[in-house]
């Protein structure tokens, strides 16, 4: 079994048991194989665990990049930035980031992954403010600020939608998330529909 296919069994299993249930014996059962070659490529639960939620997250990061790459503008991108951004209530991409920000607090190399990630995303949000603030569109004099604030406006909203199922809708995470937008940016939150 091919590497890739072992980090893809790897996700499916820690997604459906959590980081802290998940043991390398679960997955070497689940992809057919044994424990030594999972350690084989991993070397560490650790590490298998990191690579796995990396190999995760690089398939919504390929929709970052395809959105940073298109021809669209700053405003189409910070709408489309805040849809791929925010929770859709079907995908377990949310869970996953939840259960590895947790587990990064025990796991250096998961904190590694995790970090590096959340500062891609971080980073993306900041250039389109910037080139927002830099065409006129929008008002952002602190782009780097924005971005940081807005992140952890929507981190912290999709912990509540995804952990407290009935604490907080999607559709009133997306108007609060809309509003700081719109405030941070000076313009209409209706605008950013």
């Amino acid at each position: 079994m091919r590497r890739e296919d072992l980090l893809r069994v790897a996700c499916e299993v820690i997604a459906a048991q959590g980081f802290g249930h998940t043991r390398t014996v679960d997955i070497a059962q689940a992809a057919g194989v044994s424990q030594a070659l999972l350690f084989y490529h991993f070397e560490t639960k650790d590490n298998l665990f990191a690579q796995a939620f990396g190999y995760a997250a690089e398939r919504d990061l390929d929709n970052l990049s395809a959105l940073l790459e298109s021809a669209g503008g700053p405003m189409e991108k910070l709408r489309a930035m805040l849809k791929l951004y925010s929770p859709t209530g079907k995908s377990k991409s949310w869970a996953l980031w939840i259960d590895a920000w947790s587990e990064s607090m025990r796991n250096q190399a998961l904190e590694d992954v995790s970090r590096t990630l959340d500062l891609r995303w971080k980073d993306a949000l900041a250039s389109i403010l910037r080139d927002g603030a830099d065409e006129g569109v929008f008002k952002c004099p602190d782009p780097e600020g924005a971005a940081w604030r807005l992140m952890s406006l929507i981190d912290g909203l999709t912990v509540q939608v995804t952990v407290h199922k009935r604490m907080l809708t999607r559709a009133r995470l997306f108007e609060l998330v809309r509003t700081a937008v719109a405030i941070e940016l000076t313009l209409e939150p209706d605008q950013l529909i």
